[in-house]
C-alpha cells in the first residue's frame, strides 16, 4: 500500500513502513482491509486544517490525499 501525498504540485507514492505502522494494535482476528488501513494511517499521520479543508502530513512532507492498494 502506497499513501498519495501532494507536495510542491507533485504526486508522490510513499510505501507505508513498520515504522510508520508503529504503535498501532491490530486485532490479527479482525480482517482489516487496505481502505480501513488508509482511515487509520491518516488519522496517525496527518493533523486536519479546517481553514483550507485538507489532511496536512504531521512530518510537513505535503497533504495528504489518499492510499493506493496493491
Amino acid at each position: 500500500m502506497d499513501l498519495i501525498i501532494l507536495n510542491d504540485g507533485m504526486y508522490h507514492l510513499v510505501p507505508v513502513t513498520k515504522q510508520m505502522m508503529e504503535g498501532m494494535s491490530l486485532v490479527d482476528k479482525i480482517l482489516i482491509n487496505c481502505f480501513d488501513l488508509c482511515d487509520i494511517l491518516s488519522l496517525k499521520l496527518t493533523t486536519y486544517v479546517d481553514s483550507i479543508n485538507v489532511h496536512m502530513m504531521k512530518d510537513d512532507s505535503g497533504i495528504f490525499c489518499g492510499c493506493m492498494c496493491k
